[in-house]
């Protein structure tokens, strides 16, 4: 099960009741942030999300209410008593941004290894999140900015008729089915000879901040849960969604519908939008599993061998 919290929802300026972009996933007790807005630290406080097994930062671009927080969040980080290396995923820019907050976190007990604007699919290089494929897509905002896909690939299921019918020591199959090729007794026993057919894994869309450009309907392509930005709900809008490079609620939910996705979680809110959820038929006229963001929503995708529609828990906000 992968667990995310939508730590902030707000856009450009924090709110009473609103904080600024961040989102918290959790997958296996190794966790992930995207962006970091003003008030992650104090929303992941409230939800008790822990500090010291974030493994991953994925910035989307450098706008202060997406980075702000960024600061304070790796000395935090650096007081939890972590000494794991930690990495930082950004657009262009991001090496020299991560220097600048350097000079104001100068000392922490961890490495930060910095990737700068990474193109197409890449893994991790790490222990924690081996299973984790990342795709980006740049994005179409006023400064450079990328659009982040999480595929949490799912092992094949372990088959036993298989592994009995290619003689395969029982002793062995633990370790052939976490994909490692073994010699033992002068034989070479390989996972496929004991692993059944691929299972789907879990597809997570990130798309903040940008115009619904092209490419964007074949990036999201059958995710379970698509993010996206919805800067301005009424339609009556657009003509500022243009201007500034965001989205209104219909342009989100047309988005999702092409992709075909599952659902629809809308975020990133203007601070003029004082009730999102006044506008949300704008959104379900076009894609009708739309979720209005709100700060510390918690939702729950299970791994599914069916397909069916994922498993959501929304509970209240705090």
């Amino acid at each position: 099960m992968i667990d995310l919290i939508l730590l902030g929802c707000g856009g450009n300026m924090p709110m009473p009741n609103r904080f600024l972009s961040s989102l918290f996933i959790n997958y296996q007790g190794r966790k992930i942030l995207v962006d970091c807005g003003e008030g992650t630290q104090v929303s992941m406080k409230m939800k008790n999300c822990g500090f010291k097994n974030i493994d991953l930062i994925c910035i989307t671009h450098l706008h202060g209410d997406h980075t702000i927080g960024l600061i304070g969040l790796l000395s935090t980080i650096g007081n939890s008593s972590r000494t794991e290396d930690l990495t930082i995923v950004g657009p262009i820019g991001i090496i020299d941004a991560m220097k600048a907050v350097r000079v104001l976190v100068e000392y922490l007990p961890y490495k930060v290894n910095v990737i700068e604007n990474p193109e197409g699919s890449f893994a991790l290089l790490n222990n924690y999140l081996k299973d984790l494929e990342i795709s980006t897509l740049n994005l179409e905002h006023s400064t450079e900015c990328l659009g982040y896909s999480f595929y949490f690939k799912r092992k094949a299921k372990f088959n036993v008729e298989k592994a009995t019918k290619n003689k395969v020591p029982k002793i062995l199959w633990q370790k052939l089915q976490d994909g490692k090729d073994i010699e033992f007794d002068g034989n070479v026993y390989t996972p496929n000879m004991v692993l059944g057919d691929d299972r789907k894994g879990i597809k997570i869309s990130l798309i903040t901040d940008s115009r619904p450009i092209y490419p964007i309907p074949k990036f999201i392509e059958d995710s379970d849960l698509f993010v996206c930005e919805a800067m301005y709900g009424d339609d009556l809008d657009i003509s500022k969604a243009v201007k500034n490079k965001h989205m209104t609620f219909r342009e989100a939910a047309n988005l999702a519908f092409l992709g075909n996705v599952k659902q629809l979680l809308l975020t990133h809110f203007s601070p003029s939008l004082e009730d999102p959820h006044f506008y949300k038929e704008n959104a379900t006229s076009i894609f009708k599993n739309t979720i209005i963001g709100e700060d510390r929503l918690e939702l729950h995708l299970n791994f599914n061998d069916s397909d069916k529609e994922i498993d959501r828990n929304k509970k209240n906000q705090l």
